[in-house]
C-alpha cells in the first residue's frame, strides 16, 4: 500500500467518526458547541450556535496572545482552551457542549477541554 491510500483510508475514518459525533451533539444560543480541531502545528476551538449556524466565537493558538506562548502543543492546547472560556464568559457563555471533532479524547483534545474546565466552562 502507498502512503497516499493510507492516508486517504484513515481521513475517512476520522470524517465517519466526526459524522457520527454530530448526529448527537448540538449547540444553541444557550448551550454552543466548544468544536476543536486540530492540525500538524496549531490547535483551533470555536463555539458555535447550530441553530442559527453561526460561530459565536473562535480562539487558536494562533491568537495574538497565545502565538507567545512556549512549550509543547499540549501546553498550547490547554492555554486555547482557557482563552475561549474566557472568551465565553465575556458573552455570557457559562455552559457548552464539548464536540472533539473525531479525535480521540487524549493528548491536545483532553488538554484544551482540562483548560476550559479551568476557565470556569461546564460540559
Amino acid at each position: 500500500m502507498c502512503f497516499s491510500m493510507i492516508h486517504g483510508m484513515i481521513r475517512n475514518r476520522l470524517l465517519r467518526r466526526r459524522l457520527s459525533i454530530r448526529k448527537r451533539v448540538v449547540g444553541t444560543k444557550e448551550r454552543p458547541r466548544l468544536c476543536v480541531r486540530r492540525s500538524g502545528k496549531n490547535t483551533y476551538a470555536l463555539l458555535v450556535d447550530d441553530s442559527r449556524s453561526k460561530v459565536i466565537t473562535s480562539v487558536s493558538s494562533l491568537t495574538k496572545g497565545l502565538a507567545d506562548v512556549k512549550g509543547t502543543k499540549t501546553v498550547v492546547a490547554k492555554e486555547v482552551g482557557k482563552a475561549v472560556a474566557l472568551k465565553a464568559k465575556e458573552l455570557g457563555i457559562s455552559t457548552v457542549v464539548f464536540d472533539r471533532g473525531g479525535y480521540r479524547y487524549h493528548g491536545r483534545v483532553k488538554s484544551l477541554a482540562d483548560g476550559a474546565r479551568e476557565g470556569g466552562l461546564k460540559f
